[in-house]
């Protein structure tokens, strides 16, 4: 079956479309990724997607709704004709569980306008039967990356990081966790700064961070709460840091660093010792963080670190057209299910 995943993530930078062929069952499901298309959210969009994130009446989110469906279908038109399915992911603008998880973007423009059914409202599912609603990519990473013998971790580097841990392909090993945030702040501190992205790291790179400031950003309580944990935009924004260094290249250097830190705070104390760190996501394109990571972890960054999340959900879609489970609840919190929505194309 062929299936095209689309994926937007917490960087809310655009979506992600992956185009994959599976065959197969778990344990044993063989893939082949056909194409992969990144379309970035024009300036508009992406302005009012990060408001969303903050506030927003409903007009405001109901319109938002619908032009993200049209954008997503905008973005998945070079593959019509070609997918048999699709499996969204929705643009997450609100994640507060156990109480709520929040995606955006009206699945009913892509089924309509590709002629062919649309999974969704995955996180809305587990949310429901008792899970955090992510982090949802960890049994499609133990099916697409599990190999024998071998202690692994796939790390996501978007604007929040997460990690899967699991030992060759056994279910029961898995272990998955939000570790904080990945690079929304830096990208906040960019934008805020009028930077470009290159411009921010370079800065960066010949700083030294604000020791001071980490101790106290490290000492937030969700780095010592257990998993399964997933956290949010909501939570890590630069108005809720404190102290925030006022030299521009310093604060950007102890933003990467808070993330770098944090990271392997959570290895050390969630996961142990690892084989290979396989590095995906927006952030796995920061020479600096990699380099603060390679330091300490076995890191192999992927052949295109944007192609992973999108597969998982195409993954995730086509487990669930096959009438399997799609969500393990060790990884979540809550019950394996059978994840998602089926919209049909009329």
């Amino acid at each position: 079956m062929r299936v095209l995943g689309l994926m937007s993530g917490t960087s809310a930078d655009g979506v992600d479309l992956v185009l994959a062929e599976f065959t197969g069952s778990p344990p044993d499901v063989v893939h082949r990724v056909l194409a992969h298309r990144e379309v970035a959210y024009p300036e508009e969009l992406r302005t009012r997607v990060l408001r969303a994130m903050r506030h927003g009446d409903t007009r405001e989110l109901a319109l938002l709704h619908h032009d993200l469906g049209r954008f997503y279908l905008e973005a998945a038109l070079p593959f019509k004709g070609r997918a048999q399915l699709v499996a969204l992911s929705g643009q997450t603008v609100w994640h507060e569980p156990p109480r709520a998880t929040f995606q955006l973007g009206e699945p009913s423009h892509l089924a309509l306008g590709l002629k062919v059914p649309v999974v969704h409202g995955f996180r809305g599912m587990d949310l429901a039967a008792g899970g955090q609603g992510a982090p949802l990519v960890a049994y499609p990473d133990l099916l697409l990356y599990g190999e024998a013998g071998k202690r692994k971790a796939v790390h996501n580097l978007g604007g929040i990081s997460n990690l899967t841990y699991f030992q060759g392909k056994d279910p029961s090993s898995l272990l998955a966790l939000d570790t904080g945030p990945g690079v929304c702040l830096f990208d906040e501190a960019a934008g805020t700064l009028g930077l470009s992205w290159e411009e921010a790291t370079a800065l960066a790179e010949e700083a030294k961070p604000d020791e001071e400031a980490l101790r106290a950003w490290l000492s937030h309580p969700y780095f010592q709460a257990p998993p399964p944990k997933t956290t949010g935009r909501e939570v890590w924004r630069l108005e809720h840091l404190s102290p925030l260094p006022q030299d521009p290249a310093r604060l950007l250097r102890s933003l990467l660093e808070f993330t770098a830190r944090s990271i392997l705070e959570a290895y050390r104390r969630f996961v142990g010792p690892v084989d290979q760190v396989l590095l995906a996501g927006g952030g796995a394109r920061n020479r600096v963080l990699v380099a603060l990571l390679s330091q300490h972890l076995p890191i192999s960054v992927m052949e295109n670190p944007k192609v992973r999340e999108a597969l998982a959900f195409a993954l995730l879609g086509y487990l669930y057209a096959i009438g399997e489970v799609n969500v393990l609840g060790r990884a979540t919190g809550g019950r394996d299910l059978r994840a998602g929505q089926r919209v049909e194309p009329g």
